[in-house]
């Protein structure tokens, strides 16, 4: 049965490629100002790919979801699926079906009959919906429950459902808001497994949205990292995480954030070296001194004697057990402030200079808080950024 859904839906209207060009959207204030919830965004999704929008609240994320899917009139740009324009196409006619983050299931309906009841409205055939609800079910795991109601589920069985309505529909584009933040941690950690296999099992053409950093890399192919309705970056998630356009993407991504140093660079015999300077001009007791790598020293030489940003990851600094003069132009001193034990690892919350940093351990590691500690910090990984800009340098 499963080979059976898989290929309608991929026959479904031949190849579902998604693209917006110059999308924007402005919304009127409540004092008559303009909001601009999307700016300009321009992108195009691949036929069978899974594309996640991710940013902060307020980032245009699921405005330009709704944008896609006919729930919002565009200000101006335009959207095609399947090559067709759809800009002016109610979201019934758009061959698209949307997952929501509420559920939006009917109470007073069964199971069964909410995934059925869109293609009743559009009136298929009874065997045909019979057909699709019952395929749909097993992939879900879901036949069990066909008769229930939908306060007889747990949240993860209300989640299936919805995207059960959807799959049912054998649309274009799949579309899903945030479609696990009302489900408990472990809860969210299964979910997140099955609609990745889903993807698989329907090569269907899916658009996600999620606040959710994490789930963004583990779900998406590729990802879109939106900022106050610009699109910031897109790129698979390694690129992403390794490669940063700017400040905004490095800070993002990533489960605990990118550590940032204000500072500037300046050469100390044959050597550039990441000086640290506070970023409101105070005066610091002591100040971090670096020694840049070498492979990144001339990508920086436009910058020398300048402000920069300089970021490090927390697993790029390690623990140093050891005195090693090879490693003492890498070597930072910092003090505990507090200690977060995840078992396997471990994040330290350290304080040296004119900043506080994050440094990620093994979780073996004993340390206290208060205790001093000579860190390590891997220069071959570090990021530089534009103190104006905010652009990666290098």
């Amino acid at each position: 049965m499963r080979t059976r859904l898989s290929r309608a839906v991929r026959n479904n209207g031949g190849v579902a490629r998604v693209v917006i060009e110059h999308l924007s959207k402005v919304f009127t204030g409540p004092r008559g100002e303009n909001i601009h919830a999307v700016v300009d965004a321009s992108l195009s999704v691949e036929d069978k790919e899974f594309v996640v929008l991710v940013g902060p609240s307020g980032c245009g994320k699921t405005t330009t979801l709704r944008l896609i899917s006919g729930l919002e009139e565009a200000s101006s740009g335009a959207i095609s699926i399947d090559g067709q324009v759809v800009s002016d196409l109610a979201p019934r006619d758009r061959n698209i079906a949307m997952v929501f983050q509420n559920y939006a299931l009917y109470p007073h309906m069964s199971v069964y009959e909410n995934m059925a009841f869109g293609l009743k409205v559009r009136n298929h055939p009874r065997a045909e919906i019979n057909k699709r609800v019952k395929e749909a079910a097993e992939i879900l795991d879901l036949l069990p429950c066909l008769d229930r109601k939908p306060s007889a589920l747990s949240g993860g069985q209300r989640q299936r459902v919805a995207v059960g309505r959807a799959i049912v529909r054998q649309p274009k584009v799949f579309l899903f808001d945030e479609p696990l933040s009302n489900l408990d941690a472990n809860l969210r950690l299964q979910m997140r497994a099955e609609i990745s296999r889903l993807h698989t099992r329907l090569a269907a053409t899916m658009i996600y949205v999620t606040h959710d950093q994490a789930e963004a890399m583990t779900l998406g192919q590729r990802i879109v990292v939106m900022k106050q309705g610009i699109i910031q970056q897109v790129a698979d998630p390694l690129h992403l995480y390794h490669c940063p356009a700017n400040r905004f993407v490095a800070g993002f991504i990533g489960s605990r954030p990118m550590n940032f140093f204000h500072g500037a660079l300046a050469r100390k015999g044959n050597g550039f070296f990441f000086e640290e300077q506070p970023a409101n001009g105070a005066v610091a007791s002591r100040s971090i001194s670096l020694r840049v790598d070498e492979r990144m020293a001339q990508r920086l030489n436009g910058y020398l004697g300048k402000a920069v940003v300089f970021g490090i990851r927390p697993e790029n600094i390690a623990c140093n057990h050891y005195q090693d003069d090879a490693l003492s132009e890498q070597k930072v001193e910092a003090i505990v402030q507090a200690i977060e034990p995840l078992g396997a690892e471990t994040y330290l919350h350290l304080a040296s200079g004119a900043h506080s940093f994050i440094a990620r351990t093994c979780g073996t590691s004993r340390v206290s808080a208060n205790h001093k500690l000579s860190l390590v910090f891997d220069m071959a990984s570090a990021h530089f950024f534009d103190p104006t800009t905010e652009k990666t340098i290098v």
